[in-house]
């Protein structure tokens, strides 16, 4: 299936939507640390989660630890700075979809370290800033997924 990459993420609740979310779509969720909470938070636990869900999450050190574990990895930046329409990719199974952090989006030599192809942007109304992190996912997440004909889903 695909992967759902958070790079430091801060707000627990949107991680905890995240966790669901990837579990409910067959997603692996990887976290790019530093977080801005604790794993064990009680915000992540408000989500309703379960421990089933927790089991295909991989926590990861840093940025160069991530690259590091997924050598070869197709990589698609999702970010406001992106000039490529999300619904113009077009996803395989493996890929990896990366989000930023909530208050900052993705750094510049994240954004670098990918092709402009590879850095989409999923539409809004100019006079917008952003979209919440958890929507963003929940967004690029099931455009993935139906590119795939929601394959795992038995």
């Amino acid at each position: 299936m695909l992967n759902l990459i958070l790079f430091e993420p801060e707000i627990p609740p949107n991680t905890g939507n995240i966790i669901r979310l990837c579990h409910n779509c067959g997603f692996t969720l990887h976290l790019i640390q530093p977080l801005g909470f604790e794993l064990d938070d009680k915000r992540l636990r408000r989500a309703g989660l379960d421990y089933i869900e927790w089991e295909k999450m991989k926590v990861h050190a840093n940025w160069e630890q991530y690259c590091a574990d997924s050598p070869g990895a197709s990589r698609y930046a999702i970010s406001t700075k992106g000039s490529q329409k999300h619904t113009d990719a077009r996803f395989n199974p493996g890929d990896h979809l990366i989000l930023g952090p909530e208050t900052r989006g993705l750094p510049t030599e994240v954004l670098n370290s990918m092709s402009a192809d590879h850095v989409l942007r999923i539409p809004m109304r100019e006079d917008s800033r952003s979209l919440n992190l958890s929507n963003a996912a929940a967004i690029i997440v099931y455009e993935a997924w139906r590119q795939m004909d929601f394959g795992g889903m038995e």
